[in-house]
């Protein structure tokens, strides 16, 4: 099986809209998340994408088919973190395997590829009644660092797990 992990082009902007549309409808049944009155999940930060200099876009594919896409922010300050104190903090933002791609071991390859590009903290989140989600990664982090540091935040900013560990 050959996974890959490539930069998404701004000309490609339409192929993570679609994705989101499918990751933003999965997810739908643990959030907030409502159809727009033209049938669409509305997602704010799709140009923010190519347009702010700490965010990278990733295209998941499996021999050659796209599979997901990873969204990551790279050395975000503390003071917009969940629960790091670290100066500046990697976060996942947005990930999502297809459904044909799960339980395959992808979503770890992908995941291990992202903290081994991207040496620093990370803090990686979940909505709270996204069982799976918090399943899937407190077993990704665990295979990759016996050391890491895990809180169920309930604030104005976040409810839900929070994890965070050095890679």
């Amino acid at each position: 099986m050959d996974i890959s992990l490539s930069l998404i082009p701004y000309e490609d902007k339409s192929i993570l809209g679609n994705l989101l549309q499918l990751y933003r409808y999965d997810s739908s049944e643990f959030d907030d998340n409502v159809l727009s009155h033209h049938g669409l999940y509305l997602y704010k930060y799709l140009d923010h994408q190519w347009t702010e200099e700490y965010r990278r876009p990733f295209m998941i594919k499996v021999n050659g088919e796209i599979a997901g896409f990873a969204l990551v922010i790279l050395n975000v300050p503390k003071e917009f973190t969940k629960i790091s104190s670290a100066e500046k903090t990697n976060v996942i933002s947005d990930f999502f395997i297809m459904r044909k791609f799960r339980h395959r071991g992808i979503g770890k390859h992908v995941a291990f590829s992202i903290f081994k590009e991207f040496k620093g903290v990370w803090e990686v989140k979940q909505t709270i009644t996204n069982k799976s989600a918090h399943e899937f990664w407190k077993k990704i982090i665990s295979e990759y660092t016996d050391t890491y540091k895990k809180e169920i935040l309930q604030n104005e900013s976040w409810n839900g797990p929070v994890i965070v560990f050095q890679s």
